[in-house]
């Protein structure tokens, strides 16, 4: 089957594989619905399996060992288990502006955003991913990115359900030299200059590039441009110590021991904010009002939004509704509730995933699908069909 034939087949909307990456200094928090089994599927060596990325034509920075397709999603051609698959920027690259549309493929000649679950046990490390001019600086893109935390996902909070973000007002480049230079001697305590915020369920948070933060043990849905650079400024994680590398990996060579260059990469006024919440934390935003939801048999909020890059909505169909949704713009789409109908293909949320079976959960709706509009029927008589939906750039 070409690409034309399976974007016909589709009607336009795209099926899409599990795209699982593993993590080496991450435990997994077990809540992606991937078998426990496979959660060392690529090898011990790798570490756990504990992010699922969709719709990402992105390779993941996983150092040495990183496989070939690691990170790259991919299209499955057919309904079933016995599918072929098609590497997704290949068919961006043939469909063009029928997948993203017409300014996203004039703009970007491509989609220039992703999402993912990231999901962990204990708290990340204290990092940042560089801003464009310093990620140009090693032939690299930017990594702006946001957070949802789906309840669907979160049975279990893992064991430090808080995130630092930013640094506390009057926090120096002098003292965060200090942190970096204590590097080799153990816990470089830049924690101390940092504040921990409590996650709510059903809420998110924006954080351009050059914050500094250290997401917490929630299982998370994360929109993001499509890069995957960082530059971690914690030197122990968890009892975990880090080398230099993991601070400097993306750093020009020359620069890789230069403490004023290291610091320039913090946005310094965005992280002294002392109203950093206040400007960051997101609310869903409902759609439509209570009156009109109910009327509809369906209510769609705004749960990543005010970037200016991408946005992203939970929608939620009502037991036994369906419902027709038209616009103009492409979006990536996971089920985390529920099972029913989209266009042609059968939608539902799986209870457990092996490593390399498929699944009915995933879906890239195209511009063309979008603008015809997509029919979602939730065939439950008792649970809500529950999608996040990931947008690019406005046109």
């Amino acid at each position: 089957m070409n690409v034309q034939q399976l974007f016909d087949a589709g009607e336009g909307i795209l099926r899409m594989a599990p795209n699982w990456v593993p993590r080496s200094f991450c435990i997994p928090g077990q809540r992606l619905r991937l078998d426990p089994r496979d959660l060392y599927a690529l090898g011990i060596h790798r570490g756990g399996i504990d992010e699922r990325w969709f719709a990402s034509t992105v390779k993941a920075e996983n150092g040495p060992h990183t496989g070939e397709w690691e990170g790259l999603s991919f299209v499955t051609a057919q309904a079933g288990q016995e599918a072929e698959l098609v590497l997704f920027s290949t068919v961006i690259a043939e469909m063009g502006a029928n997948l993203v549309g017409q300014p996203l493929w004039e703009t970007y000649h491509g989609w220039p955003v992703f999402a993912k679950f990231f999901d962990n046990r204990d708290a990340l490390p204290f990092h940042l991913h560089q801003r464009q001019e310093h990620a140009e600086m090693v032939g690299k893109r930017t990594k702006p990115e946001a957070y949802y935390f789906p309840a669907q996902m979160n049975a279990s909070r893992g064991t430090f359900p808080l995130s630092f973000f930013g640094l506390e007002a009057g926090t120096t480049r002098e003292d965060i030299k200090r942190c970096l230079a204590n590097w080799h001697h153990g816990d470089n305590g830049i924690l101390y200059y940092s504040r921990a915020f409590l996650l709510e369920l059903g809420t998110g948070w924006d954080i351009p590039a050059g914050t500094l933060h250290a997401p917490g043990s929630l299982c998370t849905y994360e929109p993001q441009w499509a890069s995957d650079i960082s530059a971690l400024f914690q030197s122990v994680v968890n009892d975990t110590p880090f080398g230099w590398e993991a601070l400097t990996s993306n750093v020009p060579e020359e620069y890789r021991h230069d403490l004023d260059f290291i610091v320039s990469m913090i946005d310094w006024e965005l992280n002294s904010d002392p109203a950093f919440r206040a400007h960051h934390q997101l609310k869903p935003q409902p759609i439509l009002s209570v009156e009109d939801s109910k009327a509809a048999g369906y209510q769609e909020n705004h749960i990543i939004y005010g970037n200016g890059l991408f946005r992203s909505t939970e929608l939620i169909v009502q037991p036994g509704r369906s419902i027709n949704l038209q616009g103009d713009e492409p979006y990536s789409a996971v089920i985390v509730q529920g099972h029913g109908k989209m266009g042609v293909w059968q939608v539902e949320a799986p209870d457990m995933i092996r490593f390399g079976q498929l699944t009915d959960d995933e879906f890239f709706i195209s511009s063309a699908a979008a603008r015809q509009g997509v029919r979602i029927e939730n065939t439950s008589q008792s649970e809500p069909l529950v999608m996040l939906k990931t947008f690019g750039p406005p046109a």
